[in-house]
């Protein structure tokens, strides 16, 4: 391999490369030392090669390398792939970028992993780290006006950082909120909406972590302007924002507009995996305060897409086997959301719960049924699928007595006695 690697056909030396490509972190750790650095090292030399197809090579191997324990925890290796990686995203050929791209996404997601030892190492550390932070970003920020396949990984990128990356400053975006309804019998229009929304954004300057706006204004306009593979990632990447501790999303002016974006995608979409990872986005929030405002909008448009599913038409005979999938998911974020509901005393809210209390009733009813279908048929419950069940009765019950609460407290005790029946049949 030493010999091949450095051979002067070009061909030969990717080959050479594209081998560590394929290698598994179980075998990377039981090899020698001196191996392992080897494989680093002419990874990284041959990100540097004069060919093209030598340097994607390396972006491939480096993207597979880095994703191995041994390697992120190895922050003076991560350092290294990082540079390389980026140099090769400005490469002026797009079989480079694609694959830098690729690589720069799994670095991101390397990053992840180690994020709370780089915050807490030393200040001079802790300064080098926010400066490679800040690099990935900038590549990633460059690279998602790309093309749809360098773009889907570019999201993917920001994606990764922007779960675990400590937001030090809360300061909003713009002056001017933007305000965004989701009318659900409005045509549709939500490719406009959305290139609207993104519209809305200026771009805001890259220094320290101060990069969150920019990041949310770029996630905005790949949905409007990416291609499916784009859009999924666009749902995923703001699943891992909102599951990002140090962000208080309620202060966000721009929070609104990122929620009628996923409420557009979960209602208008063509592609059921871009719906169910919309809908699991919706459901990262954690209290009703991260939804803000959007409460209202995020239940009245989720509850409506739950109780028209089975009449929807698929568009695509290839949505099929996703639909199986798709209605679980919208089980599961139907049920956060009206589980938060009692901790929200708007009258619109409320209103509208005793409005769809009837669909809710039967739509609960037949939840608790499965439940009890998927016990009986199990001869010899196993120890896993009985706290499977256990699980499933208890946000049952949580989102049942959310309920209970939202009509004693509107006075519609008739309604509420109606949901205590059917929390008895749990119990």
């Amino acid at each position: 391999m030493p010999i091949i690697i450095k051979h002067s056909s070009a061909t030969v030396r990717a080959a050479s490369v594209t081998c560590f490509a394929g290698m598994t972190s179980s075998v990377f750790v039981f090899l020698p030392k001196d191996r392992q650095e080897f494989i680093i090292n002419s990874s990284i030399n041959a990100a540097v090669d004069e060919v093209p197809s030598v340097r994607s090579a390396a972006c491939r191997a480096i993207g597979v390398i880095a994703c191995f324990p041994e390697i992120y925890h190895s922050t003076e290796v991560l350092e290294k792939f990082i540079h390389a990686v980026d140099q090769n995203a400005h490469n002026s050929l797009v079989s480079v970028r694609i694959p830098a791209s690729w690589a720069l996404a799994n670095i991101c997601d390397s990053l992840s992993h180690c994020m709370d030892a780089l915050h807490a190492g030393s200040s001079i550390e802790s300064r080098k780290s926010s400066e490679l932070i800040s690099l990935l970003v900038g590549s990633a920020l460059r690279l998602a006006r790309d093309n749809d396949k360098v773009k889907a990984n570019a999201v993917r990128a920001l994606g990764n950082l922007s779960k675990s990356v400590q937001f030090t400053s809360q300061q909003p975006v713009t002056d001017n909120p933007v305000d965004f309804k989701i009318e659900n019998n409005r045509a549709k229009e939500s490719k406009g909406h959305m290139k609207e929304m993104s519209d809305s954004f200026p771009s805001a300057s890259l220094g320290g972590f101060d990069w969150l706006g920019q990041m949310v204004h770029t996630f905005l306009s790949c949905v409007t302007t990416g291609n499916v593979k784009v859009q999924w990632n666009v749902c995923h990447a703001l699943s891992n924002l909102f599951y990002n501790k140090t962000l208080k999303l309620q202060d966000m002016d721009w929070a609104s507009s990122v929620f009628s974006i996923l409420l557009l995608l979960l209602r208008d979409s063509s592609n059921f995996k871009i719906r169910i990872q919309a809908a699991a986005a919706l459901a990262v929030p954690e209290t009703i305060n991260d939804y803000g405002k959007s409460y209202y909008d995020v239940i009245k448009s989720v509850e409506h897409v739950v109780e028209n599913f089975k009449s929807d038409q698929m568009s695509e005979p290839s949505n099929f086997k996703y639909r199986i999938a798709l209605e679980k998911q919208l089980t599961s974020t139907m049920l956060h959301l009206l589980g938060l509901a009692a901790r929200c005393d708007h009258h619109a809210i409320q209103e509208f719960l005793v409005k769809k209390a009837s669909f809710i009733e039967v739509w609960i009813k037949d939840l608790c049924s499965s439940i009890g279908d998927t016990s009986q048929s199990v001869n010899e419950a196993t120890h896993v699928v009985s706290s499977i069940t256990d699980k499933k009765k208890d946000v049952l019950l949580g989102t049942i007595q959310s309920l209970i609460e939202v009509y004693e407290n509107s006075n519609h005790r008739v309604l509420a006695q109606r949901f205590n029946r059917l929390a008895s049949t749990l119990l």
